[in-house]
């Protein structure tokens, strides 16, 4: 797989315009103009830059990581360092809006530095893409405006911190507008859960558990088709809980049943759920619940 280590070369495999500037590069439709063509298409590729880009009109089909978007609506999406992209001549690279490019040494020795790197829609799937509103579209656009004013002037020593402060601005705006969606999608993170259940209903009565031990987070959000960490964040936002705590809960649920059976030790019970070491099953359980798996039993024994 190619991979580019510079901004310059990754935009030179595109056969797009040479950036501005070293680390960054800003193209923006504005009014009825279109976005520079990429190549029609490539083989699976990474590169060390972050990608944000807003889509207005596209046709096609383009694989972000292991997922195929079907780009018929705009929409926001993000692309982190080493994410793996690729595309083929299917897609109808007419479209309008914005797309920012930058190295992510661009960002060393500044708090956004770190702080982007908790951004879980960098991780997302381009299936799970911000769609803004109308109001978002012109708050959103602002900025970008701001940020090709620095890009396209002759760039002096305050350049680069306005750039960031702006880059800042726009990625907690992102974030808020994701929690918007996330609350007006309810009935498509109810569905994401009851999913999320039922595969862990499967999971545990087709026999997986004893044979293959418990479930990781990415086997879970493969088997749901959504990315690791867009599935967490949806349940966290729903419920309150990210999915390792949903997969506790329910372990610890299934734990209650069989601690019941006074045939069985706490070990037989950590073992039959999964839990590689009875010990650590033990301090979850007792962290869960208040109190050990062996005092449970007494406390709720069956006469």
């Amino acid at each position: 797989m190619k991979h580019f280590k510079t901004l310059s070369s990754y935009l030179k495999y595109l056969e797009l315009p040479r950036p501005e500037h070293p680390m960054l590069s800003v193209f923006n439709s504005k009014g009825d103009g279109y976005l520079p063509c990429p190549k029609e298409s490539s083989p699976p590729i990474t590169n060390d830059c972050y990608t944000i880009s807003f889509k207005k009109f596209v046709e096609g089909n383009l694989n972000y990581g292991r997922t195929q978007y079907d780009f018929t609506n705009g929409a926001l999406f993000f692309i982190s360092p080493r994410q793996v992209l690729q595309w083929d001549n299917s897609v109808i690279f007419e479209q309008r809006g914005f797309s920012i490019n930058f190295h992510e040494d661009f960002l060393k020795g500044t708090e956004l530095a770190q702080r982007i790197k908790k951004y879980g829609f960098f991780s997302y799937s381009v299936n799970e893409a911000l769609h803004l509103s109308p109001k978002e579209e012109k708050q959103i656009e602002s900025i970008v405006e701001n940020i090709e004013i620095e890009y396209q002037n002759n760039q002096d020593e305050f350049s680069k911190g306005i750039i960031i402060s702006q880059l800042d601005t726009l990625l907690k705006y992102a974030n808020r507008f994701y929690e918007r969606q996330f609350l007006n999608r309810k009935e498509l993170s109810n569905n994401l859960l009851e999913q999320f259940n039922h595969y862990l209903d499967s999971y545990f009565e087709s026999g997986k558990l004893q044979e293959n031990g418990i479930p990781n987070i990415e086997q879970v959000a493969d088997e749901l088709s959504v990315s690791q960490r867009y599935l967490s964040d949806t349940l966290k936002k729903q419920t309150g809980k990210t999915t390792t705590e949903h997969l506790q809960l329910y372990l610890i649920d299934e734990a209650k049943n069989i601690l019941l059976q006074p045939n069985k030790t706490v070990s037989e019970v950590a073992y039959e759920l999964g839990f590689e070491y009875p010990a650590y099953f033990s301090r979850l359980f007792k962290k869960k619940e208040g109190i050990s798996p062996s005092k449970y039993r007494e406390k709720y024994k069956l006469n």
